[in-house]
């Protein structure tokens, strides 16, 4: 019997096999789908969340420029020669997302705007503005969602 046995692993030509070890390709591709569907889930809130800090650092700005410019008014009385110290957001590092700019600038009047560039060109709230009376507005959607 012995020889039987011998002689029938030496027919096919291979050892016999020890426990296998490692990932089979079927295990592997389901892993690589299951990465896949969460970088789809994932990616999207992801490049919202950055549109909105985005948002957030413009929005910080245009009050911090409104206090400014109200400064210079308390001063001069007038915001006639009033200007922004930088024209972009952020002001401080990394790209800049929002052009800003002061209109409409009169003895008692102003309007800073902060209007999206590129890489902030899909967000839902368009160009930000803010006025001598704090009034803000946006020209997409709801104020409440952007303010």
């Amino acid at each position: 019997m012995r020889y039987l046995v011998r002689v029938s692993s030496a027919c096919n030509g291979f050892a016999p096999r020890l426990a296998s070890r490692g990932f089979t390709l079927i295990e592997l591709m389901i892993v690589v789908a299951v990465v896949a569907i969460l970088a789809a889930i994932a990616y999207p809130s992801y490049s919202e969340y950055v549109r909105k800090s985005r948002r957030a650092q413009a929005k910080a700005d245009l009050v911090e420029y409104a206090q400014l410019a109200e400064r210079y008014h308390t001063v001069q009385n007038t915001y006639v020669d009033f200007t922004l110290p930088k024209n972009f957001s952020p002001r401080e590092g990394g790209t800049s997302a929002y052009n800003l700019s002061s209109q409409q600038v009169t003895q008692s009047t102003f309007v800073i705007t902060a209007t999206p560039t590129n890489i902030q060109s899909a967000d839902k709230c368009g160009t930000l503005s803010i006025d001598q009376a704090s009034r803000k507005t946006n020209s997409r959607g709801a104020l409440s969602d952007c303010w």
